[in-house]
């Protein structure tokens, strides 16, 4: 894959830390205020981007297209009449949320939904998101991909088949770089489905490829889902995100609020630390003063007279490690003292005879 500038530096941003998406979609419910205010949420909770989704009702769903999340949470059956409600903002409103994002520091990201949301989307996104509903969707990928961006692909729902023909149609068209995330197309997930091994599954099939995770499991105090994904290896994380958990509709049942971002962004600043900047075993400094007195070395147990071949009943293994290594034993045993030793004393080469 091609290394353009863009590349390069999403590629930094993830050598150390996840991408963290904190999903708006619609749970903004049309208002600007709120909007914003998420933003500002989202980026004290220490998210890389905030991401809307971008839809006219007309052009995403018939009129008879059946709902597919748990009616018991999002009330209405019908994803027209649900999308329609939604779809409010217009080009001059993103437009404003984009500017607010970049006075702000965060990243500005939006799903489109159709070739169009894609032409006016695509000045202010440094990066395109495709929802697991779309990954059959050949002219929107393709589309999508002749805007040589990075592009994030939802796999909820979807089998190997479909996952390589997407990437195909993606590189073929222009994607420069193509993260693949495991997600469950189901609103909300439940924990015992959510197939994190499928991550590693991912990276498996996928080496050339970055994998990252979509979440719609309901969040936990400890926000496991997402950091079990970040141990599994994804390098972007990506979850809806609400000003108020316990409101009804949209997204915000299985959202994460501010203070379970903010739990997360400090869990992956406390198991970077814990995993270190060595990946490969051995010996930090700090531990040159435990190697020299925890370990052992050979030790006199009882007296040995000079010229006396050491036998094992007259040494023992004993702290400090300054002395001869209980790995050269055998080395020892059966070597004349070279003077008188001493119990308790530790032995040196010069010790012995050659």
């Amino acid at each position: 894959m091609k290394k353009n500038k863009t590349v390069k530096k999403f590629l930094k941003k993830i050598q150390n830390k996840p991408y963290v998406i904190a999903e708006i979609g619609v749970n903004h419910e049309g208002s600007i205020k709120t909007a914003k205010k998420m933003i500002i949420l989202a980026k004290k909770g220490g998210a890389d981007a905030v991401k809307f989704q971008t839809y006219k009702a007309e052009l995403i769903a018939s009129k008879n297209s059946p709902a597919y999340w748990d009616t018991n949470k999002e009330k209405t059956k019908n994803q027209f009449e649900l999308f329609k409600k939604h779809d409010s903002f217009n080009f001059k409103d993103y437009k404003n949320l984009y500017r607010f994002c970049i006075k702000k520091k965060i990243d500005f990201l939006s799903t489109p939904f159709d070739e169009e949301a894609v032409n006016f989307l695509n000045p202010m996104v440094p990066y395109f998101k495709i929802a697991s509903a779309d990954i059959t969707n050949y002219p929107l990928l393709k589309k999508i991909a002749e805007k040589k961006k990075i592009t994030f692909l939802s796999t909820g729902a979807s089998n190997l088949k479909e996952i390589q023909k997407a990437i195909l149609i993606l590189k073929k068209n222009g994607s420069p770089l193509i993260v693949i995330l495991h997600c469950i197309l189901n609103y909300p997930t439940r924990d015992f489905l959510a197939n994190l091994n499928m991550i590693s599954d991912l990276k498996s099939k996928f080496k050339n490829y970055i994998i990252g995770y979509s979440d719609h499991t309901l969040p936990n105090k400890q926000m496991d889902s997402l950091t079990s994904a970040y141990l599994l290896g994804a390098k972007v994380i990506e979850k809806h995100f609400t000003f108020n958990k316990k409101k009804r509709g949209n997204d915000h049942y299985h959202s994460m609020d501010y203070k379970d971002l903010l739990i997360f962004t400090k869990r992956i600043r406390l198991i970077n630390t814990l995993l270190g900047n060595n990946k490969i075993k051995k010996p930090i400094p700090e531990e040159k003063k435990s190697r020299k007195n925890a370990r052992r070395s050979i030790v006199v147990k009882k007296f040995i007279k000079k010229g006396e071949i050491i036998s094992e009943k007259k040494i023992i293994p004993k702290r400090p490690g300054n002395g001869i290594s209980p790995m050269n034993w055998y080395k020892v045993v059966g070597k004349k003292s070279a003077k008188d030793l001493f119990e308790d004393e530790i032995i040196k080469e010069s010790d012995l005879k050659k």
